[in-house]
């Protein structure tokens, strides 16, 4: 049985779900500050520390603030942070924000939350954003041609000024079989979905190096860790933005001796945007609640959050994609178990790709939104 569609948002947003229980935990029983109250609390009643009663939740809050001074320690290294000091607070006003695909779904959707900020944002998209901010601005673009990118890149250092934060959030999906895949499909697929980082990263990052700041962010997919049907070409195109991704660091810290360059990479699992509006998943209470649609505004949330810490992050979203990446390394049968359990095979059954008309041109599939 399927979901009667998988862009009505009305019934999973306010649900009961693991993410939720995950967030109220943390806040709970997986919180140093909370913890750290059960074993005084006894002692306060008479009991010795020795005692089993004081004594195991003492290791239990001793562990779980090991785990989160490892965590914070790892992204003070990453982010090359001090122990003492917060970085300077974030001035919105001064950042002019690149978001590739920035038309529809996750996209305009943060183009118009950033815009609220006073900050300028330049969106590149196949079509124009429909929004009444006066401080967004709208260049036709299809980043899959570098040319194209090259071309409005100069205009916009030069009209703007120089970006200092690039969203490459475009992408495009074709839901076919690998047979059935027209060589223009893939070409397509890679080149809104991998080339234009490539294309978009020549462009404006050897400004941001110049100026030793900046904030990257790759929007990927959950689906570039594991590989499903109808979903080839897409699942590739992601994963390669991983790799990207990890190099872009690397260069920024060794080659070009520019740390203060963040890059985030965001892994969501499916979202209600869209561009996945046909795609059908299991409606079960069960799935629903470890593997849940997430709504573009936590995703838009979790990037401003990100950008707002000026730190490098990798963020998954919901929950259950944290597990992704082990998923390739668990036995075939427990895999297969795991696929299975997720409907992907099927999910793109009925799929049916979006479109979106450009002025100069028809027929052109969306060059936004998010999986």
């Amino acid at each position: 049985m399927s979901a009667p569609s998988s862009y009505d948002p009305a019934p999973i947003y306010d649900s009961v779900d693991i993410d939720m229980v995950v967030k109220v935990l943390s806040q709970t029983a997986f919180s140093p500050f909370f913890t750290c109250f059960i074993p005084i609390f006894y002692i306060f009643q008479g009991y010795e520390f020795v005692n089993p009663v004081v004594l195991v939740p003492s290791i239990y809050c001793a562990a779980v603030s090991a785990f989160w001074l490892l965590k914070w320690i790892s992204q003070l290294y990453r982010n090359q942070g001090s122990f003492f000091f917060k970085p300077k607070p974030l001035d919105w006003s001064e950042q002019i924000v690149v978001i590739t695909g920035g038309a529809s779904g996750v996209g305009e959707l943060l183009a118009n939350t950033l815009a609220v900020r006073n900050v300028t944002v330049v969106v590149l998209d196949v079509k124009p954003i429909v929004t009444e901010n006066y401080n967004i601005v709208y260049y036709q673009c299809d980043v899959s041609k570098w040319e194209e990118v090259e071309a409005v890149s100069k205009k916009i250092i030069d009209e703007i000024g120089q970006p200092t934060m690039l969203v490459n959030n475009a992408g495009v999906v074709q839901g076919k079989l690998i047979i059935d895949l027209k060589p223009e499909d893939v070409y397509q697929t890679f080149g809104v979905n991998t080339l234009a980082h490539f294309w978009t990263l020549k462009a404006f990052l050897p400004g941001m190096i110049k100026n030793k700041t900046g904030h990257i962010v790759t929007m990927s997919s959950v689906v570039g860790f594991v590989g499903c049907v109808r979903m080839a070409d897409y699942s590739a195109s992601k994963a390669a933005l991983m790799i990207i991704n990890e190099s872009l660091r690397y260069e920024l810290d060794k080659v070009y001796d520019a740390p203060g360059i963040r890059t985030t990479i965001v892994c969501p699992g499916h979202i209600l945007t869209p561009l996945f509006s046909t795609v059908r998943l299991p409606s079960n209470p069960f799935f629903q609640f470890f593997v849940p649609s997430i709504a573009p505004v936590t995703v838009v949330k979790a990037i401003i959050t990100a950008l707002d810490a000026q730190q490098s992050q990798t963020i998954f979203l919901p929950f259950y994609t944290n597990l992704s990446p082990v998923v390739r390394m668990i036995p075939s049968y427990l895999r297969d178990l795991c696929q299975k359990f997720s409907g992907a095979d099927y999910s793109m059954r009925n799929f049916t790709k979006v479109t979106a008309r450009r002025p100069d041109e028809v027929d052109l599939p969306v060059a936004n939104g998010k999986d």
